[in-house]
């Protein structure tokens, strides 16, 4: 029972790594000040936003350096990584030292890679401890990182609210000395341990649980982070995010009492009919039973032809029989049979399924990263520039909910079983909706309803890509083929990016000039033509989620049939 109680510290001390290391998501926060000082242009502001996010091209040597060091290793040498990064851009911004702009970008790009690296550490831990339920693990912790940007506004709130480039300070010190207090649960890992059925129930209501006290946090940061008058307040409303943060230590206790309870008082006790049904690893294994009862595929009537036959109708109801035929071939050829399915990087390039995947993410969460590097620029054009802290946790806390919701799928299959790329063809929903309403209106609230769409959206497609990428390609393949899908994040991060940037600086005749001869852009001319493209590429990567759907939907229903069948038969 020990053990049992140590990995819960182990996931504790995973979600604080994760809770204070996305530290990209504040970029926003102190870029008008970068820029400012570098006296760059804002296509150069760009390239420094796109360096971080170029950390995720080089994510894979993270998992080179398990290979031959220790976990904490990796785990300090990203610490160190993301110290030298931001401490160094903490010193260029506060003019202690004047460094080239290559330098500076080469320092976003260190930080960003250790982001990644963070990352690495955090997925190793959830996936090695919580193997009979990693997906919730994955979920739960991975939706702590969308909620830094609060943390850290609470943080500069708290110490000095009149010092943008403190978050900078904060960003280097905060996860190193995070670093240091996760170390002792990490080296004092327990062995595996597998977990009976009755086992991996009791560790979902843990996981309920612990959805739950996030929640509040979000709530909490959500609703309180605004009301920062003053310094004490501000103190005060940090110190409760902390005690939140510090509340999942209770979930070791309750492991120990639970087990007492049961061992001495009610020994016959049994936990049973849990209202949600949760996927055990040994369900990716269904596919190697189902290839066998591939001669019956015609029983399971998972996906008949009138749907196809309906959805080329609506498609083209006034062309002939060869465009017919080409939908029908869009959504039928290379169709995927079966989930779990290992694919190696070739067989993954050469899936169709693939790439309308890889268009779903880049038309959809990549843009909402984006929209999240540029909402410091976005609230000063429209006159917000006293609000961009308050958007940038707006932001951050919808990521946060949106991260949290990704683990709905898991919790009401019971009752509602839906195939997992159906809800991310649903995420992608309020992207368009949102950037739409931002071109058409310029207000604060316009400002702050897009901004909550655009983080609730893109925090559940981030936190569900992991889990839908190994269903539909392998989960051992996961490491190498999720890593091929976010090259989509530094390519889009790059040209997005590059297209803001040059309809910001075109319309620099409208704007004003700062002391630094940077063009700073005033009114709603600056964003509106970037976000309607926004929203035409974000409506492509709708379609391309609702065409994956259909092109899965027989697997995903395949899988659920079997799963289904089997705890019949069992």
């Amino acid at each position: 029972m020990a053990g049992q109680s140590r990995k819960w510290m182990i996931l504790v001390a995973t979600i604080w790594i994760q809770a204070f290391t996305g530290t990209n998501f504040d970029f926003s926060a102190y870029s008008s000040d970068l820029k400012s000082v570098l006296r760059i242009s804002q296509v150069q502001l760009n390239y420094l936003a796109v360096a971080s996010d170029l950390g995720k091209v080089f994510g894979w040597s993270s998992g080179l350096a398990l290979m031959y060091f220790p976990l904490w290793t990796v785990l300090f040498a990203a610490a160190s990584m993301g110290f030298v990064g931001y401490g160094v851009q903490w010193l260029v911004i506060t003019n202690f030292i004047s460094l080239p702009y290559i330098v500076v970008f080469l320092c976003c790009l260190l930080a960003g890679l250790s982001i990644c690296w963070f990352n690495t550490v955090c997925f190793v831990l959830c996936i090695s401890n919580f193997p009979a339920n990693r997906a919730l693990a994955l979920s739960l912790t991975v939706s702590f990182n969308g909620v830094s940007a609060a943390l850290y506004t609470l943080a500069y709130n708290a110490i000095n609210p009149t010092s943008p480039e403190l978050y900078l300070l904060l960003n280097a010190l905060i996860p190193l000395v995070v670093s240091f207090t996760a170390i002792i649960p990490i080296l004092r890992q327990p062995p595996f341990e597998p977990l009976p059925p009755d086992g991996v129930r009791r560790d979902s209501l843990m996981f309920l649980l612990l959805n739950i006290l996030a929640a509040l946090n979000g709530v909490y940061l959500l609703l309180f982070e605004s009301n920062t008058s003053d310094i004490t307040s501000a103190r005060l409303l940090f110190g409760g995010a902390i005690i939140l943060l510090v509340l999942p230590l209770c979930i070791p206790g309750l492991v120990i009492a639970r087990s007492w309870y049961h061992r001495t008082i009610h020994t016959s006790f049994r936990l049973e009919g849990s209202g949600f049904i949760l996927v055990h690893p040994d369900e990716l294994e269904l596919h190697k039973g189902m290839a066998a009862h591939e001669a019956n595929r015609e029983s399971y009537q998972l996906l008949n032809d009138d749907v196809v036959q309906n959805l080329i109708k609506t498609t083209a109801p006034e062309e002939g029989d060869t465009d017919e035929s080409c939908c029908k071939k869009l959504i039928t050829r290379g169709q995927l049979e079966i989930l779990g399915t290992e694919h190696s990087l070739s067989q993954l390039l050469r899936r169709v399924d693939f790439w309308f995947y890889y268009i779903a993410y880049f038309c959809g969460g990549t843009i909402g990263l984006v929209y999240s590097n540029n909402l410091g620029q976005i609230a000063q054009s429209l006159g917000q520039s006293s609000k961009t802290t308050t958007l940038v946790t707006l932001y951050s806390a919808f990521s946060f909910f949106g991260r949290l919701l990704s683990a709905t799928p898991d919790y009401i299959r019971a009752k509602v079983y839906f195939a997992r790329t159906g809800w991310l063809a649903i995420a992608l929903l309020p992207t368009p909706i949102a950037l739409f309403l931002l071109a058409s209106s310029g207000t604060a609230s316009a400002l702050q309803a897009g901004t909550a769409l655009i983080g609730l959206s893109s925090g559940f497609i981030f936190a569900a890509a992991v889990s839908i990428t190994s269903e539909l390609f392998g989960p051992n393949s996961v490491g190498v083929n999720h890593n091929i899908l976010i090259t989509n994040i530094p390519i889009g991060s790059l040209i997005y990016g590059f297209l803001a940037a040059l309809v910001y600086d075109s319309h620099g005749w409208t704007g004003i000039k700062s002391m630094s001869d940077s063009v700073v852009c005033m009114g709603r001319g600056c964003y509106y033509l970037t976000f309607v493209w926004w929203g035409c590429l974000s409506v492509l990567g709708l379609a391309s989620s609702l065409v994956l759907f259909v092109r899965t939907r027989r697997a995903y229903q395949r899988f659920e049939q079997a799963r289904m069948s089997s705890n019949i038969d069992s």
